[in-house]
């Protein structure tokens, strides 16, 4: 499943199936919801879940490997993680919380 989240603040931000349900759960919301929006009176709960959820993957990833800095692949063989794939929404809620518009997907 394609998921595009949009707002008039900024560009279109495009996840697939996992990784919008990731964002969705980070966010407080149904994973397996088509549509739905973010308010702009819930943007600053959603920005900050989001952030929350980002220092999380961040520390996970430095308490799992303390080193993975100097062995980590690097270029095209390099895992995507949550955070890397978080940060495009959190511009965009951002943004969305500066211009005063909602976020909306599946609309």
């Amino acid at each position: 499943m394609l998921t595009i989240f949009k707002s008039p603040a900024g560009a279109d931000v495009i996840m697939l199936g996992p990784t919008a349900q990731a964002m969705f759960r980070a966010l407080g919301r149904d994973p397996d919801s088509p549509s739905g929006i973010v308010t702009v009176e819930q943007l600053p709960d959603a920005i900050a879940r989001l952030k929350q959820a980002i220092a999380a993957d961040r520390a996970a990833q430095a308490k799992d490997d303390p080193d993975a800095e100097e062995a980590a692949p690097r270029g095209m063989a390099a895992p995507v993680s949550f955070y890397q794939r978080a940060w495009p929404l959190l511009e965009l809620l951002e943004l969305a919380q500066k211009e005063q518009k909602p976020v909306t997907w599946g609309v």
